[in-house]
Protein backbone atom coordinates (compact mmCIF):
# COMPACT_ATOMS: atom_id res chain seq x y z
CA UNK A 1 0.00 0.00 0.00
CA UNK A 2 1.71 3.18 -1.19
CA UNK A 3 0.60 5.98 1.18
CA UNK A 4 -1.77 8.35 -0.61
CA UNK A 5 -0.94 11.53 1.27
CA UNK A 6 2.85 11.71 0.92
CA UNK A 7 3.73 15.39 0.43
CA UNK A 8 5.18 16.37 -2.93
CA UNK A 9 8.96 16.23 -3.03
CA UNK A 10 9.29 20.00 -3.55
CA UNK A 11 7.38 20.73 -0.32
CA UNK A 12 9.57 18.51 1.91
CA UNK A 13 13.20 19.40 2.66
CA UNK A 14 15.39 16.76 1.04
CA UNK A 15 17.43 14.81 3.58
CA UNK A 16 20.15 12.21 3.21
CA UNK A 17 19.00 9.16 5.17
CA UNK A 18 21.19 6.26 6.24
CA UNK A 19 19.49 2.99 7.24
CA UNK A 20 21.37 0.04 8.73
CA UNK A 21 19.92 -3.48 8.85
CA UNK A 22 21.44 -6.15 11.09
CA UNK A 23 18.83 -8.95 11.06
CA UNK A 24 16.25 -10.45 8.72
CA UNK A 25 13.12 -8.86 10.25
CA UNK A 26 14.65 -5.40 9.93
CA UNK A 27 14.49 -5.69 6.13
CA UNK A 28 10.74 -6.22 6.33
CA UNK A 29 10.22 -3.33 8.73
CA UNK A 30 12.28 -0.86 6.76
CA UNK A 31 11.14 -1.80 3.24
CA UNK A 32 8.03 0.46 3.30
CA UNK A 33 9.99 3.13 5.21
CA UNK A 34 12.50 3.19 2.34
CA UNK A 35 9.62 3.37 -0.16
CA UNK A 36 8.01 6.33 1.60
CA UNK A 37 11.29 8.22 2.04
CA UNK A 38 12.16 7.68 -1.62
CA UNK A 39 8.70 8.81 -2.72
CA UNK A 40 9.19 11.98 -0.70
CA UNK A 41 12.34 12.67 -2.67
CA UNK A 42 14.89 11.86 0.02
CA UNK A 43 18.25 10.23 -0.69
CA UNK A 44 18.33 6.85 1.06
CA UNK A 45 21.43 4.70 1.55
CA UNK A 46 21.28 1.22 3.11
CA UNK A 47 24.00 -0.79 4.84
CA UNK A 48 23.47 -4.35 6.06
CA UNK A 49 25.14 -7.03 8.13
CA UNK A 50 25.63 -10.51 6.72
CA UNK A 51 23.53 -12.44 9.23
CA UNK A 52 20.64 -14.90 8.89
CA UNK A 53 18.70 -14.03 5.70
CA UNK A 54 19.28 -10.26 5.81
CA UNK A 55 21.20 -10.00 2.53
CA UNK A 56 18.97 -12.53 0.78
CA UNK A 57 15.86 -10.57 1.70
CA UNK A 58 17.40 -7.32 0.50
CA UNK A 59 18.05 -9.00 -2.83
CA UNK A 60 14.52 -10.46 -2.87
CA UNK A 61 13.02 -6.98 -2.43
CA UNK A 62 15.55 -5.40 -4.84
CA UNK A 63 16.77 -2.94 -2.21
CA UNK A 64 20.21 -1.53 -3.13
CA UNK A 65 22.61 -1.93 -0.22
CA UNK A 66 26.20 -2.18 0.90
CA UNK A 67 27.09 -5.29 2.92
CA UNK A 68 29.36 -4.47 5.87
CA UNK A 69 30.46 -6.97 8.51
CA UNK A 70 29.11 -10.18 9.99
CA UNK A 71 27.59 -11.30 13.28
CA UNK A 72 30.22 -11.12 16.04
CA UNK A 73 29.29 -14.36 17.79
CA UNK A 74 27.13 -15.62 20.62
CA UNK A 75 29.17 -14.62 23.67
CA UNK A 76 28.90 -11.16 25.19
CA UNK A 77 32.61 -10.44 24.69
CA UNK A 78 32.36 -11.45 21.04
CA UNK A 79 29.31 -9.25 20.58
CA UNK A 80 31.15 -6.30 22.11
CA UNK A 81 34.14 -6.87 19.81
CA UNK A 82 31.80 -7.22 16.86
CA UNK A 83 30.04 -3.97 17.76
CA UNK A 84 33.36 -2.12 17.92
CA UNK A 85 34.65 -3.55 14.66
CA UNK A 86 31.47 -3.02 12.67
CA UNK A 87 30.89 0.46 14.11
CA UNK A 88 34.37 1.42 12.96
CA UNK A 89 33.69 0.00 9.51
CA UNK A 90 30.34 1.80 9.28
CA UNK A 91 31.86 5.09 10.38
CA UNK A 92 34.55 4.83 7.72
CA UNK A 93 31.98 3.88 5.09
CA UNK A 94 29.68 6.77 6.02
CA UNK A 95 32.51 9.29 5.91
CA UNK A 96 33.65 8.10 2.50
CA UNK A 97 30.16 7.56 1.11
CA UNK A 98 28.78 10.93 2.10
CA UNK A 99 31.95 12.95 1.69
CA UNK A 100 33.32 15.53 4.14
CA UNK A 101 30.92 18.28 3.01
CA UNK A 102 27.37 17.59 1.91
CA UNK A 103 24.31 19.72 1.38
CA UNK A 104 22.39 19.24 4.61
CA UNK A 105 18.69 19.56 5.31
CA UNK A 106 17.02 22.88 4.56
CA UNK A 107 19.87 23.64 2.15
CA UNK A 108 22.57 24.36 4.78
CA UNK A 109 26.17 23.23 4.44
CA UNK A 110 26.96 20.41 6.83
CA UNK A 111 29.98 18.37 7.93
CA UNK A 112 27.72 15.37 8.46
CA UNK A 113 27.77 12.72 5.74
CA UNK A 114 24.07 12.08 6.41
CA UNK A 115 21.24 14.11 7.91
CA UNK A 116 19.46 11.21 9.62
CA UNK A 117 20.37 7.65 10.65
CA UNK A 118 17.74 4.95 11.23
CA UNK A 119 17.91 1.43 12.65
CA UNK A 120 15.68 -1.22 14.16
CA UNK A 121 17.72 -2.44 17.11
CA UNK A 122 21.05 -1.76 15.37
CA UNK A 123 23.57 -0.69 18.00
CA UNK A 124 26.15 -0.29 15.25
CA UNK A 125 24.50 2.60 13.45
CA UNK A 126 23.49 4.30 16.69
CA UNK A 127 27.09 4.41 17.90
CA UNK A 128 28.42 5.37 14.48
CA UNK A 129 25.85 8.15 14.14
CA UNK A 130 26.80 9.49 17.56
CA UNK A 131 30.48 9.56 16.55
CA UNK A 132 29.63 11.44 13.35
CA UNK A 133 27.09 13.78 14.94
CA UNK A 134 24.21 12.43 12.84
CA UNK A 135 20.70 12.69 14.37
CA UNK A 136 19.45 9.14 14.89
CA UNK A 137 16.19 7.30 15.53
CA UNK A 138 16.06 3.74 16.83
CA UNK A 139 13.11 1.34 16.74
CA UNK A 140 12.33 -1.84 18.65
CA UNK A 141 9.29 -3.66 20.03
CA UNK A 142 10.78 -5.80 22.81
CA UNK A 143 11.88 -3.86 25.87
CA UNK A 144 13.95 -6.49 27.70
CA UNK A 145 16.95 -6.70 25.33
CA UNK A 146 18.81 -4.90 28.11
CA UNK A 147 22.33 -4.67 26.70
CA UNK A 148 21.13 -3.48 23.32
CA UNK A 149 18.85 -0.79 24.73
CA UNK A 150 21.46 0.58 27.13
CA UNK A 151 23.33 1.66 24.02
CA UNK A 152 20.54 2.59 21.61
CA UNK A 153 18.28 4.50 23.95
CA UNK A 154 21.08 6.62 25.39
CA UNK A 155 22.57 7.61 22.05
CA UNK A 156 19.49 7.95 19.81
CA UNK A 157 17.52 11.15 19.56
CA UNK A 158 14.20 9.31 19.22
CA UNK A 159 13.12 5.89 20.52
CA UNK A 160 10.21 4.75 18.34
CA UNK A 161 8.26 1.92 19.99
CA UNK A 162 4.73 0.47 20.11
CA UNK A 163 2.39 2.18 22.57
CA UNK A 164 1.85 -1.21 24.24
CA UNK A 165 5.27 -0.79 25.91
CA UNK A 166 4.90 1.18 29.13
CA UNK A 167 7.27 4.19 28.90
CA UNK A 168 8.59 3.68 32.43
CA UNK A 169 10.04 0.32 31.35
CA UNK A 170 12.45 2.26 29.13
CA UNK A 171 13.54 4.94 31.57
CA UNK A 172 16.37 2.83 32.99
CA UNK A 173 17.93 2.77 29.52
CA UNK A 174 18.08 6.57 29.31
CA UNK A 175 15.01 6.90 27.06
CA UNK A 176 13.12 9.42 29.20
CA UNK A 177 12.06 12.34 27.02
CA UNK A 178 12.89 10.49 23.79
CA UNK A 179 10.06 7.97 23.54
CA UNK A 180 7.92 8.31 20.40
CA UNK A 181 5.07 5.76 20.50
CA UNK A 182 3.04 4.39 17.60
CA UNK A 183 -0.28 2.55 17.58
CA UNK A 184 -0.60 -1.16 16.93
CA UNK A 185 2.04 -3.60 15.70
CA UNK A 186 4.96 -2.77 13.43
CA UNK A 187 3.80 -5.73 11.35
CA UNK A 188 0.50 -3.96 10.63
CA UNK A 189 2.51 -1.18 8.98
CA UNK A 190 4.92 -3.19 6.85
CA UNK A 191 2.28 -5.74 5.85
CA UNK A 192 -0.19 -3.02 4.88
CA UNK A 193 0.32 -3.63 1.15
CA UNK A 194 0.79 -7.38 1.47
CA UNK A 195 -1.34 -10.02 -0.23
CA UNK A 196 -0.30 -13.71 -0.02
CA UNK A 197 1.28 -15.26 -3.09
CA UNK A 198 0.55 -18.98 -3.63
CA UNK A 199 3.86 -19.42 -5.44
CA UNK A 200 5.54 -20.21 -2.12
CA UNK A 201 3.37 -23.32 -1.77
CA UNK A 202 4.61 -24.75 -5.05
CA UNK A 203 8.17 -23.76 -4.16
CA UNK A 204 7.97 -25.92 -1.02
CA UNK A 205 5.93 -28.70 -2.70
CA UNK A 206 2.99 -28.17 -0.34
CA UNK A 207 -0.46 -29.44 -1.19
CA UNK A 208 -3.84 -27.95 -0.35
CA UNK A 209 -5.17 -31.38 0.66
CA UNK A 210 -3.10 -31.51 3.87
CA UNK A 211 -2.89 -28.99 6.74
CA UNK A 212 0.24 -26.85 7.10
CA UNK A 213 2.04 -25.98 10.32
CA UNK A 214 4.80 -23.35 10.21
CA UNK A 215 7.48 -23.30 12.92
CA UNK A 216 10.08 -20.60 13.63
CA UNK A 217 13.20 -21.56 15.58
CA UNK A 218 14.40 -19.71 18.72
CA UNK A 219 16.74 -16.70 18.48
CA UNK A 220 19.56 -18.67 20.10
CA UNK A 221 22.15 -16.00 19.36
CA UNK A 222 20.19 -13.25 21.09
CA UNK A 223 21.37 -12.15 24.52
CA UNK A 224 17.81 -12.22 25.85
CA UNK A 225 17.46 -15.89 24.87
CA UNK A 226 20.77 -17.37 26.06
CA UNK A 227 19.64 -20.83 27.10
CA UNK A 228 18.77 -23.95 25.12
CA UNK A 229 15.06 -24.26 24.51
CA UNK A 230 14.34 -27.87 25.55
CA UNK A 231 10.62 -27.25 25.05
CA UNK A 232 11.29 -26.43 21.43
CA UNK A 233 13.37 -29.55 20.82
CA UNK A 234 10.62 -31.75 22.27
CA UNK A 235 8.05 -29.89 20.17
CA UNK A 236 9.96 -30.56 16.95
CA UNK A 237 10.25 -34.26 17.77
CA UNK A 238 6.50 -34.49 18.32
CA UNK A 239 5.80 -32.63 15.08
CA UNK A 240 8.11 -34.97 13.22
CA UNK A 241 6.12 -37.95 14.50
CA UNK A 242 2.81 -36.26 13.76
CA UNK A 243 3.80 -35.30 10.25
CA UNK A 244 4.35 -38.98 9.55
CA UNK A 245 1.26 -40.29 11.39
CA UNK A 246 -1.27 -37.54 10.64
CA UNK A 247 -0.23 -36.42 7.17
CA UNK A 248 0.55 -32.89 8.38
CA UNK A 249 2.95 -30.68 6.42
CA UNK A 250 5.42 -29.03 8.78
CA UNK A 251 7.73 -26.27 7.55
CA UNK A 252 10.52 -25.14 9.90
CA UNK A 253 12.01 -21.71 9.23
CA UNK A 254 15.48 -21.83 10.76
CA UNK A 255 17.51 -18.70 11.45
CA UNK A 256 21.01 -20.03 10.85
CA UNK A 257 22.76 -22.81 8.92
CA UNK A 258 23.57 -24.57 12.21
CA UNK A 259 19.89 -24.66 13.13
CA UNK A 260 18.97 -25.96 9.67
CA UNK A 261 21.43 -28.82 10.00
CA UNK A 262 20.05 -29.81 13.42
CA UNK A 263 16.43 -29.72 12.27
CA UNK A 264 17.20 -31.78 9.17
CA UNK A 265 17.95 -34.78 11.37
CA UNK A 266 14.15 -34.98 11.67
CA UNK A 267 13.21 -36.49 8.34
CA UNK A 268 9.54 -35.47 8.08
CA UNK A 269 10.08 -31.71 8.43
CA UNK A 270 10.59 -29.34 5.51
CA UNK A 271 13.48 -26.92 6.11
CA UNK A 272 14.00 -24.26 3.39
CA UNK A 273 17.66 -23.65 2.59
CA UNK A 274 17.25 -20.01 1.60
CA UNK A 275 15.00 -17.05 2.32
CA UNK A 276 11.45 -17.60 1.08
CA UNK A 277 8.21 -15.61 1.03
CA UNK A 278 7.62 -16.43 4.69
CA UNK A 279 4.72 -14.01 5.04
CA UNK A 280 2.75 -15.78 2.32
CA UNK A 281 3.55 -19.12 3.91
CA UNK A 282 2.26 -17.89 7.28
CA UNK A 283 -0.87 -16.48 5.65
CA UNK A 284 -1.68 -19.87 4.11
CA UNK A 285 -0.79 -21.92 7.20
CA UNK A 286 -3.34 -23.54 9.48
CA UNK A 287 -1.14 -23.01 12.53
CA UNK A 288 1.97 -20.98 13.43
CA UNK A 289 4.35 -21.79 16.29
CA UNK A 290 7.35 -19.60 16.99
CA UNK A 291 9.98 -19.13 19.68
CA UNK A 292 10.71 -15.61 18.45
CA UNK A 293 8.67 -12.47 18.18
CA UNK A 294 8.33 -10.98 14.71
CA UNK A 295 6.83 -14.01 12.98
CA UNK A 296 4.37 -14.48 15.84
CA UNK A 297 3.15 -10.95 15.32
CA UNK A 298 3.06 -11.41 11.55
CA UNK A 299 0.71 -14.33 12.13
CA UNK A 300 -1.42 -12.15 14.40
CA UNK A 301 -1.54 -9.42 11.76
CA UNK A 302 -2.46 -11.95 9.05
CA UNK A 303 -5.07 -13.75 11.18
CA UNK A 304 -3.28 -17.11 11.41
CA UNK A 305 -3.70 -18.98 14.73
CA UNK A 306 -0.38 -18.61 16.55
CA UNK A 307 1.31 -20.00 19.66
CA UNK A 308 4.54 -18.77 21.23
CA UNK A 309 7.12 -20.97 22.91
CA UNK A 310 9.29 -17.98 23.89
CA UNK A 311 10.86 -18.70 27.29
CA UNK A 312 12.34 -15.29 27.98
CA UNK A 313 10.55 -12.45 29.73
CA UNK A 314 7.33 -11.56 27.93
CA UNK A 315 7.33 -7.97 26.64
CA UNK A 316 4.53 -5.43 26.62
CA UNK A 317 3.44 -6.09 23.03
CA UNK A 318 3.01 -9.83 23.57
CA UNK A 319 1.41 -9.21 26.97
CA UNK A 320 -1.27 -7.16 25.24
CA UNK A 321 -1.77 -9.73 22.47
CA UNK A 322 -2.07 -12.59 24.95
CA UNK A 323 -4.56 -10.62 27.06
CA UNK A 324 -6.62 -9.94 23.94
CA UNK A 325 -6.56 -13.63 22.93
CA UNK A 326 -4.68 -12.87 19.70
CA UNK A 327 -1.55 -14.75 20.79
CA UNK A 328 -1.41 -17.95 22.84
CA UNK A 329 1.34 -19.52 24.96
CA UNK A 330 2.55 -23.06 24.49
CA UNK A 331 4.32 -24.00 27.72
CA UNK A 332 4.47 -27.80 27.38
CA UNK A 333 5.29 -29.76 24.24
CA UNK A 334 2.37 -32.10 24.95
CA UNK A 335 -0.02 -29.22 24.20
CA UNK A 336 0.77 -29.62 20.52
CA UNK A 337 -1.25 -32.84 20.37
CA UNK A 338 -4.48 -31.01 21.14
CA UNK A 339 -3.66 -28.29 18.61
CA UNK A 340 -2.99 -30.88 15.91
CA UNK A 341 -6.24 -32.69 16.78
CA UNK A 342 -8.10 -29.47 15.95
CA UNK A 343 -6.55 -29.17 12.48
CA UNK A 344 -8.54 -30.28 9.41
CA UNK A 345 -8.02 -33.90 8.45
CA UNK A 346 -5.82 -34.69 5.48
CA UNK A 347 -7.99 -34.70 2.36
CA UNK A 348 -10.67 -32.53 3.97
CA UNK A 349 -12.02 -29.60 2.00
CA UNK A 350 -11.50 -27.52 5.16
CA UNK A 351 -7.78 -27.28 4.38
CA UNK A 352 -8.52 -24.71 1.65
CA UNK A 353 -6.20 -21.69 1.79
CA UNK A 354 -6.25 -19.23 3.38
CA UNK A 355 -9.64 -20.04 4.89
CA UNK A 356 -11.79 -17.77 7.04
CA UNK A 357 -9.71 -15.11 8.78
CA UNK A 358 -10.58 -11.95 10.71
CA UNK A 359 -10.38 -8.69 8.82
CA UNK A 360 -6.82 -7.38 8.80
CA UNK A 361 -5.70 -4.10 10.31
CA UNK A 362 -3.59 -2.18 7.78
CA UNK A 363 -1.71 0.89 8.97
CA UNK A 364 -0.06 3.57 6.86
CA UNK A 365 3.77 3.25 7.00
CA UNK A 366 4.03 6.98 6.26
CA UNK A 367 2.99 7.51 9.88
CA UNK A 368 6.06 5.56 11.05
CA UNK A 369 8.27 7.64 8.77
CA UNK A 370 7.05 10.87 10.33
CA UNK A 371 7.91 9.54 13.78
CA UNK A 372 11.34 8.39 12.66
CA UNK A 373 12.07 11.86 11.27
CA UNK A 374 11.27 13.52 14.59
CA UNK A 375 14.95 14.26 15.51
CA UNK A 376 15.01 16.61 12.51
CA UNK A 377 11.88 18.50 13.53
CA UNK A 378 10.30 17.48 10.22
CA UNK A 379 7.84 14.87 11.55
Amino acid sequence: MRPKDIPAADTVPTVRVWIDLTNSPHVLVMRPVIDVLTAEGHDVSVTARDFAQTLELLDRFAIPHTAIGRHGGERLAAKAAGLAARTWALTNWATQHGGPHTRGRLGRRSLRPFDLALGHGSNDITVSAALLGIPCSTMFDYEYATVQHQVNCRLAGAVVVPDAIAPERLYRYGARGKIVPYEGLKEEYYLADFEPNPAVLAELSLTSSRPVVVVRTPPELALYHRFANDLFGDLLARLDNSARARGIQVVVLARTSAQRERVRTLQQLTVPEHAIDAQSLVAYANLMISAGGTMNREAVALGTPVYTTFQGRIGGVDEALIAAGRLNRLTEAAQIEGLLDALPSAGSTDTQWPGARPERTRRDPALLVELLKSPLGLG
